[in-house]
Formats: C-alpha cells, structure tokens, sequence
C-alpha cells in the first residue's frame, strides 16, 4: 500500500503538482475541493491524486507511466475512508468516459453518461434505483394524463416560484415539485422545504419531492452554485438533464416548467441546454415569462438583496405571506444576518 499524504490548499508546491498531473492526464483542478491526497514517488514528484467535494470523488488520476501498480485502488480507498468517516453515503463520482470501466471494476455503478463527455457512477448498486421507488412511492395513486416537472432551490420561496408553479398546476394533471437538496443557498434546507410547501399548500395536485444527489446536486451540477466556464456548465446540465431524463420516465413527466431568465449566466446556460436537450427525450419544455413587480422580475436574487440592503418593506410584494411571516420571526434572524453579512447574495 503507497504512502498517501494529504495536500492542504497552503501547499503552492504541491497543489501546482497536483494540477500538473491532472493537466498530463487532460483534467483540471476542480476549484471547489475541499479535501485532496497525493501519491509521492521517492523524487517527491506527484504520480497519483484524487480529491473530494461533499459526497462526491473528483480529480481523480494516475501517472501513465505508473499505472498497474494499484494506485488507483489505493486512492479510492483512501478517500471512501475519507467519506465514511464524514458519514456520506452513498459516495459519487463522474469521470471520463474511457475511464468508466476502471471505476466500475473498483465497485462503482454507472448511474447515466454523456457520451464523449462524463459517466455519472455510485458506489451503491441500487441507490439511483431505490430513489427512484422512493419518489413512485410519494406520488398518489390514480391516473394522470398530463404530468409536469419543476426543479427549484427556493432561495427562498416568492411570488415568482408561487406563479410559476400555479401555472403548471392549473395545465396538468400532477406536478412533481423537485426541491433542490443541497444545503449550499442562505436558506436552509429544511426551511426551503416548508416555506415550499406553506406556499404550495392550496395546490392540491402537486407532490413535492427532495431531489437528493440526482437533481442539481454537487454531484450532478456544480456549476449551479458558483461561476464557472461555459462549457463546464453546458456539460454539468448534459448530465444533470440526462439523470433527469430517467427520473421523467419513472414518473411519466412529459413536461418541465422553467422560468425565463435574464440575469444568471448559469442558469441561461442550463436553459438552453434544456431546450435542446428536453424534447429528444420526449419531454416538452415549457418556459413561462417571470413574474414581475416594479417593471423588474421578480427573483430570490432580488429577495437577499432587499434583506442585505435593509429595505424589509419590500418584501410584501414579492414573497407570499408565508414566506413573509418566516422572514419577519425571530428564527430567521440568523439567516437575515448572514445575508447582511454577505459580499455577493446573487445567484449566478
């Protein structure tokens, strides 16, 4: 078993390696690890790394000259002790499609793939399978001819999330509400859930669903929480709509309802990529013009951007009165003070 050190980010020369030899082998530093490890040979120069972020494995290479030697192996123990030890399972990772049947041997499961681009892999046979009972368990029995799909954060819940989807409620039978797991937005997670749910609760044919690490997720779609390249977030929305794609035929969804964006480069690109991607699966793609106060649409960008700024006074005309009484408590205090606190509270 080879010695494996960890590279901390205050390690320039060993972060520089790091990138070298992803580089050699045609990867890029991920920006956003939060941990990575490194194999030394007896120069001290790099011949195998990987890293992690959240529940997910990434930058994950093998000097050509040294590989057969079980680097690789060594590695992905390593750091599936690393996730275990964090208490994440089941463990992600997307890699080069030359690179699928490598990790596969090494127990991963293949959950979707981009061809020429990304294969998304699990280290748990039936996870994707299982989540997808879970969510045929939550949906009502009976028959619905026409089903719809909405995907939001909910940064938090507005007007705009609320017209949008009485929109797709009043044009189909059922609704399947995807509620974005992740835990990286100014709102947390369990408050997005409720304050969705307070302010869905008169639409009596839309089933709310977590979308766990299959929906715009760390592990499907990094690109949603930060800047990135533009042909990053294309790929990252190629996986994410391809994994989509299954949940839609496990739900018979033929239709998913976006709202048309102007101001976040990510979320236009990820549009577009709908648009293109959507209807080859069979599923329509509906965008619907934002809701609009003051001649401006109506965001949760513009709902942080009224609490950071100090102007609560505004937010009457943007958030419904659910989400109104959370924001005017005492237990949202925390997350007001953080958002004041904050250099940039707009979504990309």
């Amino acid at each position: 078993m080879p010695d494996i050190s960890v590279v901390y980010p205050s390690d320039r020369a060993g972060v520089a390696a790091v990138r070298a030899l992803l580089a050699k082998e045609g990867l890029r530093l991920d920006p956003r690890l939060d941990y990575t490890c490194a194999v030394y040979d007896e120069h001290r120069a790099v011949i195998a790394t990987g890293s992690c972020t959240g529940n997910t494995l990434r930058c994950l290479a093998v000097d050509a000259s040294r590989q057969g030697e079980g680097l690789l192996n060594a590695l992905l123990t390593h750091l599936l002790d690393v996730q275990q030890a964090r208490g994440n399972s089941p463990v992600f990772l997307y890699t080069k499609c030359a690179s699928a049947r490598f990790f596969g041997d090494l127990g991963f499961y293949e959950i979707a793939r981009v061809p020429d681009h990304v294969v998304f892999m699990e280290n748990t046979r039936w996870g994707f399978s299982d989540y997808l009972k879970k969510l045929q368990a939550e949906t009502p029995a009976g028959d619905a001819r026409r089903v719809a799909a909405i995907v939001m954060n909910a940064n938090p819940f507005t007007i705009g999330h609320q017209y949008l989807t009485e929109r797709a409620a009043q044009e189909n039978d059922r609704v399947h509400l995807f509620i974005v797991s992740e835990d990286a937005s100014f709102f947390p997670h369990d408050v997005r859930v409720r304050l969705v749910r307070e302010g869905t609760a008169h639409l009596p044919n839309v089933v709310l669903h977590e979308s766990g690490s299959y929906i715009v997720s760390q592990a499907t779609f990094p690109s949603y929480f930060q800047k990135d390249e533009d042909d990053a977030i294309r790929g990252h929305a190629q996986l994410d709509l391809t994994v989509f794609t299954k949940i839609a035929a496990a739900l018979r969804i033929t239709r998913r309802y976006v709202g048309a964006e102007r101001a976040s480069r990510v979320t236009s690109l990820y549009n577009e990529t709908m648009r293109t991607l959507l209807p080859q699966a069979g599923i329509a793609y509906e965008i619907i013009p934002r809701k609009e106060y003051a001649g401006a649409p109506v965001s949760a960008s513009t709902v942080r951007r009224c609490i950071k700024g100090g102007d609560l006074s505004a937010l009457a005309a943007l958030v419904p009165p659910t989400t109104l009484a959370y924001l005017r408590s005492e237990e949202s205090a925390p997350v007001r003070r953080a958002i004041a606190q904050a250099e940039d509270v707009v979504h990309y």
